[in-house]
């Protein structure tokens, strides 16, 4: 949508708005925003498109799509015309006889930032009303008083924005199995698939008979296995490695010979773009019948899959040959991480006649991922991708926390799909790529005016790869390395999709896309439309994927940071429950954020919960112990004092 409505400021020919966009290009036009010069359409300089920003006074105001240092345009409470904060709106100038500030009213609403949202109900004023979960703010539901009475107090409520109704009752904000509910439906996400969706999934069946596919490579004679977490239902990727030929296969559920474009399933998958985890649960971007059962590489069963063929080359590791092919496997293994830690470990205690044909080539490709990784590390980084594990009892409530590293299990397999996926971009040309362009000098500027606080001081360079590890080494000495990745990362721009290869700064990949995980990333099965196109020499059909990509690849990027928020909100509502039972106790914690809010991170026996800070002297880093004043469990904080600091 913000591309769409930049092109309206420059000017665009009706037949290159993309179709998805055309009802707004005929809204607008009806509305007479829009002129034409020539065989261009554009902005009417009365008019401005642009992001709404909503003050605690209601007041509103519009800063430009554009970089400019134009002021923002004034919009009063009046005139917002049911637009909310972040929403993407048009608007039309009006004088503004009180000042020469630029003054407007919005006229369109292009694109909601949120499309509903969520109130839990309590009294003000002897009326029951809505407090908004995100910030408290009071409003009047459009439901009479009666019904509202019978209602709990503190009944949560989903509210459609543009009509201001009750659109379902969630629940009651003293129940904790109502958080995922809350976190799903802030961001408007659903658990549960339409009857017709369901349907078209279970006729798919539950097995797979290799005799119906003799189109398909016969790969079901290879020792394959699947490496996933413990808790994992679904199973995207398999490996087998050809030892005397150096050859890896790399083989990858076959989703889309299940999922057919514009079918229920996929225009639910769409809407979807990714499967959330929870800690309990995971709400899959495809039916379970699909994602843990036909489409599922699970052991023991015949399964189609769209695998890479990869020689590699035994000095170098170079790929010499990738070939890439329908097939079906037959996967004879199904291990967790833990298990192959502990065969690489030289423990094979559990390991029985059964693991012999894996253990066979698993630890010469052991040997082989590691070789890759130490050259790719030679032009990309390594951040400790140290997560945050939460584990909740029966009844949602916060059990523990735990640190998830990454051990030699996770890289083994990283390098095994980071091969497929390097792979994969190389046959694509133009579709959907992952890329990550370099941070700008201003970012790193800024990261190392913050490192030089905490006493990293490393002067700005235009080797970047280079200077990042001098700040990484720096930062082990001080045993700080975790949260100064942390810093790093957020220095940089974040990966997105997109039709045109850019590279991928942080892998160090001149061309890289996502291959290896279509159960879950709608980019991934995306992908595999396009190849199985390009390699079937269907123009007609790759013309008709390929007709609106940027907008798709624009909208995947949108909904892959969407399910973030929703797990993060989720884990923030657990911590804030648990700490609600804690109030005036003390903890240990380190500060990871001075710039707005001063913000800690809980670093005690639970770990990973944000703190905001009722103190401004404190500084990056500093080690802290905290006393919890409050914990909000409906708008998810948790606010303390520093009782003292760590830090020597």
């Amino acid at each position: 949508m913000r591309d769409f409505l930049l092109s309206l400021s420059r000017g665009v020919a009706r037949n290159d708005v993309p179709s998805a966009f055309l009802p707004h290009f005929q809204a607008l036009l009806q509305l007479r925003a829009l002129v034409q010069k020539n065989d261009l359409y554009s902005l009417d300089p009365s008019y401005k498109a642009g992001k709404l920003d909503v003050a605690f006074n209601g007041t509103g105001f519009l800063s430009s799509l554009e970089p400019t240092s134009a002021k923002d345009i004034l919009i009063e409470s009046s005139s917002l015309h049911g637009a909310m904060r972040g929403d993407l709106v048009v608007v039309k100038r009006v004088a503004n006889k009180r000042s020469s500030r630029p003054k407007a009213v919005v006229v369109y609403i292009a694109q909601r930032a949120f499309s509903k949202s969520i109130v839990y109900t309590k009294m003000s004023k002897g009326k029951v009303v809505g407090a908004n979960v995100k910030n408290e703010a009071l409003f009047e539901i459009t439901a009479s008083q009666k019904s509202l009475k019978q209602l709990p107090l503190g009944a949560v409520l989903k509210i459609d924005n543009t009509s201001n109704t009750i659109e379902e009752v969630l629940g009651v904000l003293d129940d904790p199995s109502v958080d995922e509910k809350i976190s799903l439906a802030l961001f408007d996400k659903k658990e549960f698939f339409s009857p017709e969706a369901e349907a078209e999934a279970k006729s798919h069946g539950d097995f797979v008979d290799k005799n119906y596919y003799s189109h398909r490579v016969d790969l079901t004679h290879l020792p394959f296995c699947t490496i996933d977490p413990v808790d994992a239902k679904d199973f995207d990727d398999a490996i087998y490695f050809d030892v005397q030929n150096h050859v890896l296969y790399v083989a990858i559920a076959d989703v889309s010979e299940y999922v057919h474009a514009m079918g229920y399933i996929d225009k639910e998958a769409l809407v979807r773009g990714f499967s959330i985890y929870f800690p309990h649960k995971a709400i899959p971007m495809l039916p379970r019948a699909l994602s843990e059962n036909i489409c599922s590489l699970k052991p023991n069963v015949d399964r189609l899959a769209y695998t890479f063929k990869m020689t590699l080359d035994p000095l170098t590791c170079e790929p010499i040959q990738e070939e890439l092919f329908e097939s079906v496997i037959h996967s004879q293994k199904r291990y967790t991480y833990e298990t192959i830690d502990l065969f690489l470990k030289g423990d094979l205690s559990d390991a029985d006649a059964t693991d012999q044909p894996i253990l066979a080539y698993l630890f010469e490709l052991n040997a082989l991922t590691k070789k890759l990784r130490t050259i790719r590390l030679e032009k990309s980084f390594s951040f400790r991708a140290s997560e945050i594990r939460m584990r909740v009892d029966e009844n949602q409530n916060l059990i523990s926390t735990s640190i998830e590293e990454e051990t030699p299990s996770h890289g083994l397999i990283e390098d095994c799909m980071l091969l497929a996926n390097k792979a994969a971009a190389k046959k694509l040309g133009f579709g959907i790529f992952r890329t990550h362009e370099s941070p700008s000098y201003e970012r790193m500027e800024a990261l190392l005016s913050d490192l030089a606080l905490i006493g990293i001081n490393v002067k700005l360079r235009s080797d970047l790869p280079q200077m990042i590890r001098e700040i990484q080494q720096k930062a082990d000495t001080l045993n700080l390395r975790d949260e100064v990745d942390k810093l790093i990362i957020k220095s940089q721009k974040k990966a997105i999709y997109e039709p045109e290869n850019k590279g991928h700064f942080g892998l160090g990949f001149d061309m890289y896309t996502h291959f290896t995980s279509p159960i879950r990333r709608y980019s991934d099965l995306t992908l595999h439309r396009l190849l199985k196109a390009k390699t079937s020499h269907d123009d007609k059909k790759l013309a008709f994927l390929l007709k609106d990509i940027a907008p798709l690849c624009e909208q995947i990027s949108l909904l892959e940071r969407e399910s973030d928020k929703v797990a993060w909100d989720y884990m923030d509502r657990k911590f804030a429950r648990y700490m609600a039972l804690h109030v005036g106790e003390n903890f240990k914690a380190i500060v990871v954020e001075t710039e707005q809010n001063a913000i800690a991170k809980l670093d005690d026996t639970i770990k990973g919960a944000r703190i905001f800070l009722l103190d401004d002297d404190v500084h990056l880093l500093q080690r802290v112990e905290i006393k919890i004043v409050e914990s909000n469990i409906a708008t998810a904080r948790i606010y303390a004092r520093v009782t003292r600091s760590f830090d020597v």
